[in-house]
């Protein structure tokens, strides 16, 4: 009895380094920033995200999309960042309005971007860092559910669920601070 050839599967084609940093440098660095990490380490963790990419692109089989595989890995750089940053510090240092600046036409418009992304930068911080990652990713990036459920390893549902309640929690912050600025305005 003869055995049929055995097939492999096909193989993804191999990634160049220097394209996918290129094509998701920007991913990264604003996803880190969105996840919390402060403004004196985006650069550091962003550097460790590529250290990993670099030293296992060889092994990336292409069961998901690059994108997807390194949320995965920016997720989990940034989890260790936060334990080493507690250990030293002791506490999160929030971003600073410096790194939301923008080219705004207008002062007014300056400093009202600068507000939002203040505020956004407090609404986040409020959320459990498993809801304000799926949040980060999911509204923010404008990842796919099923995407991110593969990035973090997690269930489908799981991720809906979490989803759901970070809209929430967002939508009650923004209630809030809707709130506090019609009663200073009275």
């Amino acid at each position: 009895m003869t055995l049929p050839p055995l097939t492999l599967a096909a193989a993804a084609p191999a990634l160049d380094f220097e394209e996918v940093y290129a094509a998701h440098f920007e991913f990264v660095w604003r996803s880190a920033r969105s996840l919390g990490v402060p403004e004196s380490a985006l650069d550091d963790v962003a550097q460790d995200v590529f250290v990993v990419v670099h030293r296992r692109l060889a092994e990336f089989e292409g069961r998901s999309s690059v994108r997807t595989w390194l949320a995965r890995i920016l997720v989990r750089v940034v989890s260790e960042s936060r334990r080493r940053f507690r250990r030293k510090e002791g506490q999160h240092t929030p971003l600073t309005d410096e790194s939301h600046a923008s080219s705004a036409p207008t002062p007014h418009d300056s400093a009202a971007r600068k507000e939002a992304a203040r505020l956004l930068e407090q609404i986040l911080g409020e959320m459990d860092d498993d809801r304000r990652t799926v949040f980060v990713l999911a509204e923010i990036e404008q990842m796919p559910v099923p995407e991110i459920a593969e990035a973090l390893s997690v269930n489908l549902n799981t991720v809906y669920s979490r989803l759901r309640l970070a809209r929430r929690d967002y939508e009650k912050a923004v209630e809030r601070v809707r709130a506090r600025d019609t009663w200073r305005q009275t």
